[in-house]
């Protein structure tokens, strides 16, 4: 028998479910019996207007009578009555949802009597299924909705595919996107590669493609499931296999009513967090109290979770209470301080983002990001939103080894050790002491060690991972991402002050990492995010390209913007003293130039402007001359190293012992044999005369050169200190606590980038020499900016050195007009930087120019060379309308401010010849004698 005749049970009807009724019974009688279907009374309009047009093509007239006398009309009205109801009903009864869908199923099947032909179409809608509001969006099946998704004469559609097959049951290989234009149409899978391709198609056959219907295309049958809005395509949403948007929640089903904890078995007294218990109800009331008072002056309160984190996060049914940051906490923070606190709470606990607990804290240098990882931590170990029951037991912080005992300070620190024990992983102290100690709730671990002891660490679950300079995870494929990734803990948070240095694919990689799959595959994320952004900044990309790549650049930026959180030194300058910056081009010396210009005539630098090198004869090559500026000292040395071996490297330094000095063969060195050595000399003098209670910072990337900067202390009677690779781990805390103290007794701190350019607060100099240049400015910036940071008192002055007219010149250049990532985490006028280089670029780099200043006679500047401000503002206004500007076209000023030097910033600075009378400062012009040119700008709160 048809049980689904029954007009009620046809449409699901959810208010009541009638009895069955068999095939010989009256409509009439069963409409009767129906009849608790009455309309409430908000419906009566609605329901006369039904009426009327049931009426006119009925049999017999009804008037206004709710049961109709004949019984054609009767399963008309019937059904239109139970399909407003029935829309009505699914929004004021959202319990009942499995009924509404029913019945939208059924009236589908059943839209087709010819009774129902002159009824208005009114579709009920599910609350699982929101419908948007006509002409807002796509939806499938409505003829607007097509108009609306058209663009450029292209059709975007939802469809399901597999291979051409007469089967009558198909097997679907996946889901894909059809686009058709005009009479050609490409399919795309969900990772955005093109699967299949096909033209001449009707253009009415394309058009009129709607959902069920079937196309074959390039060999496989696809059918649609529905249609893509023109934005939805842009923005790359399509492909998308997680919606991460707040409202996301509110698309599942309403939650059930409350819990009636009456109904269920018999729960013993002695199990806390039963509210009907009354014998738990003290306990239930102190556990529910907020650990501090929210209403105290100068609370920092964390936002509630919203009814839709409860219902996912508070299954046991705890109450709700105020998570209060420690005030032994609140009182150190700054307003920017609070505000990333806020934020790295809601992003660790899934407020931000449904099922996503991960962040990325992308603040500059010296904003104390590492206080509010303590704020945040502290907070997470003593506190929660549900019965106040702490988020996380213990919390795993990985970070450089040189950072390891810096990290424990820190805690200590703000903290107390009376507060926390702290536990900080080192040769005298073993993992598996943390993992056998109840009383340590932080592990404090370097990014060495945690390799090592990845089992131990894996045996312990951890309720929260930092990662301290995170962007050393921007590779995916190295053995410390695939480490830190197989931990249980979703909840990760990284700190980098450079979150982003080269390109797209390591903003991918560190972004997989805190929320993995939120971008999809590394390939999908290519294929709809990096190339088209790429492709869209191309000179040559035609109009819809740009357009495409501006809509996916936008899209990528509201995904990621939710988790990262980047904000710039300019907050904290009014916390700080005044900070001068110079860059200083330094005069070669004669034996310089003539090196110089005999490793440029070898016949490797011409075989590798000939491109018949491999690339690493041209970082051979590159790493020579980079070692000549420094001083002649370090390829004198290099040669006789390798005067015993025969590669081609090797024989790059042929014929070079002839040019040096007898002196050199007996290991003594001159300072003046060195353009910047000298500099720094006379700098060193002038310091220490003028200034004797300031110390100062000296940064090398190259061990070699701190062995040669540590000759010169020694020969000038300097005290200073070292801290290179060759330190060991526990002695380096010590070293610069040392030297910050106000009784250190070191005038110099001898600093490797790479074992100390990050993280460290050498806040006791006032003075920092940059005396070599990094390819990425990342890597300069984060060691300029060791000694401007929270505590420094005095002014400071940062000398960045280079050999004018030589590569270190052009690796500057490259710094300037690079567009990077770095000043903002998606800025994405960004070209990737490779290892490899073009024939025109090493052109460009192995040439010597006879000039006080390269950078500034590209600059085109017309100014008197003598720091007037005047002069540059003047220019400042032209810079836009020049066409090249140091190799690259034009400078994009509406864009985002980049902490790296842009050009148009250049063009902002003071300029000075080495011939001026005076550069404005004292211990400069104690060695002008050296100086070509040079650049300056003064950073401060005053100056913004």
């Amino acid at each position: 028998m048809r049980r689904s005749a029954a007009p009620s049970q046809l449409l699901g009807n959810a208010v009541k479910k009638p009895r069955f009724v068999p095939p010989g019974a009256s409509t009439s009688s069963h409409v009767a019996e129906s009849k608790p279907l009455t309309p409430k009374p908000g419906l009566v309009n609605a329901l006369e207007k039904v009426q009327r047009s049931l009426a006119a093509p009925a049999q017999s007239k009804t008037g206004c009578d709710v049961q109709p006398k004949a019984g054609q009309a009767a399963p008309a009205l019937s059904r239109a009555l139970a399909r407003i109801l029935s829309a009505t009903e699914s929004k004021e009864n959202e319990e009942e949802t499995e009924y509404s869908d029913a019945g939208t199923r059924d009236y589908a099947e059943d839209n087709r009597p010819a009774g129902v032909n002159g009824s208005p179409q009114l579709t009920p809608k599910s609350p699982q299924t929101p419908q948007p509001p006509a002409g807002s969006a796509c939806v499938n099946g409505a003829a607007g909705s097509d108009s609306a998704c058209l663009q450029d004469g292209a059709r975007y559609l939802s469809v399901m595919w597999c291979k051409a097959s007469k089967k009558k049951h198909k097997r679907w290989e996946g889901d894909a996107v059809l686009v058709t234009r005009g009479r050609t149409a490409t399919l795309k899978d969900m990772e955005g590669k093109d699967i299949g391709k096909g033209s001449g198609y009707k253009v009415s056959e394309l058009a009129s493609l709607s959902e069920g219907q079937t196309l074959m295309i390039g060999g496989k049958e696809v059918e649609v499931m529905g249609i893509i809005s023109a934005e939805d395509f842009a923005r790359g949403r399509c492909f998308q296999e997680v919606q991460i948007e707040k409202e996301e929640p509110h698309i599942k089903s309403a939650p059930p009513p409350p819990r009636c904890f009456a109904s269920k078995p018999f729960c013993p007294p002695t199990q806390v967090g039963r509210a009907e218990h009354p014998g738990t109800k003290p306990e239930e009331e102190q556990t529910s109290r907020p650990r501090h008072d929210p209403l105290a002056p100068g609370a920092l309160v964390m936002p509630r979770p919203s009814p839709n984190h409860q219902w996912s996060n508070n299954k046991s049914g705890l109450p709700v209470v105020d998570v209060v940051v420690d005030p032994y906490l609140t009182t150190h923070l700054r307003p920017h301080q609070r505000d990333g606190l806020l934020f790295l709470y809601e992003c660790v606990m899934g407020m931000r983002a449904v099922g996503r607990y991960g962040a990325i804290l992308a603040d500059e240098m010296g904003l104390g990001k590492t206080l509010q990882s303590v704020a945040l931590s502290w907070t997470m170990l003593k506190q929660g939103p549900y019965g106040g029951r702490p988020v996380a037991k213990r919390i795993l912080v990985v970070t450089p080894g040189s950072l390891v005992q810096n990290w424990g300070a820190e805690f200590n620190k703000w903290l107390g050790r009376e507060r926390i024990c702290v536990f900080t992983v080192d040769q005298d102290h073993r993992i598996e002491q943390f993992v056998l100690s109840p009383l340590h709730s932080v592990l404090v671990i370097s990014y060495e060690m945690l390799l090592r002891c990845l089992e131990q660490v894996q045996k312990v679950e951890f309720g929260l991972v930092i990662c301290d300079e995170g962007h050393r995870l921007k590779n995916s494929s190295i053995k410390t991402s695939s480490a830190l990734s197989s931990l249980s803990c979703n909840r990760r948070v990284i700190l980098t002050g450079t979150p982003v240095q080269n390109d797209l694919q390591e903003f991918y990689a560190i972004i997989d990492f805190v929320n993995p799959g939120i971008l999809g595959s590394s390939t999908a994320y290519r294929k709809v995010y990096e190339e088209p952004i790429l492709r869209s900044r191309q000179p040559s990309c035609r109009e819809e390209e740009r357009i495409l790549g501006e809509e996916r650049a936008a899209e990528l930026s509201r995904l990621t913007g939710m988790f990262i959180l980047r904000r710039t030194q300019e907050i904290i300058n009014r916390y700080l003293p005044p900070r001068l910056d110079w860059t200083l081009f330094c005069d070669p010396s004669p034996l310089q130039l003539e090196l110089y210009r005999h490793l440029l005539c070898h016949r490797v630098f011409r075989a590798c402007l000939q491109s018949s090198t491999q690339t690493h004869t041209h970082l051979a090559c590159i790493t020579a001359l980079k070692k000549l500026c420094n001083h002649p000292g370090l390829l004198h040395s290099t040669v006789k190293e390798r005067t015993d071996h025969g590669s081609m490297e090797s024989s790059l330094y042929d014929g070079l012992v002839d040019l040096f000095p007898e002196s050199y063969s007996s290991g003594g060195f001159s300072t003046a044999d060195s353009g910047k050595l000298l500099v720094l000399s006379d700098m060193l003098t002038a310091i220490k005369q003028l200034s004797p209670s300031d110390r100062v910072v000296v940064v090398s990337n190259y061990t070699q050169t701190l062995d040669l900067l540590q000759d010169l202390c020694v020969h000038m009677g300097y005290t200073f200190c070292r801290l290179d690779g060759q330190t060991p781990t526990s002695q380096r805390q010590r070293l610069v606590d040392s030297f910050n103290s106000p009784y250190s007794q070191n005038f110099v701190f001898l600093l490797s980038s790479k074992a100390g350019g990050v993280g460290l607060n050498l806040i006791g100099a006032s003075h920092l020499v940059l005396y070599d240049i990094d390819w990425n400015p990342a890597n300069d910036i984060q060691a300029m900016a060791r000694v401007w940071r929270d505590g420094q008192k005095k002014t400071v002055h940062i000398y960045r050195l280079l050999t004018a007219g030589t590569i270190e010149e052009r690796i500057f250049q490259r710094q300037v007009s690079k567009q990077g990532l770095s000043g903002t985490v998606v800025d994405l006028g960004k070209g990737a930087e490779h290892t490899s280089f073009s024939t025109n670029e090493l052109r460009d780099l192995f040439s010597l120019t006879d000039t006080p200043s390269l950078t500034h006679d590209l600059l085109n500047c017309s100014c008197s060379m003598d720091g007037s401000v005047q002069a540059v503002t003047e220019e400042e206004d032209q810079v836009s309308d020049r066409s090249c500007q140091l190799g690259r076209q034009g400078d994009r000023r509406g864009g985002t401010a980049q902490k790296h030097l842009s050009m148009s910033e250049l063009m902002q600075w003071r300029h000075f010849s080495g011939d001026t009378h005076t550069f404005s400062d004292p211990y400069l012009d104690h060695a002008r004698n050296h100086i070509t040119f040079a650049f300056q700008t003064t950073i401060s709160h005053t100056a913004q």
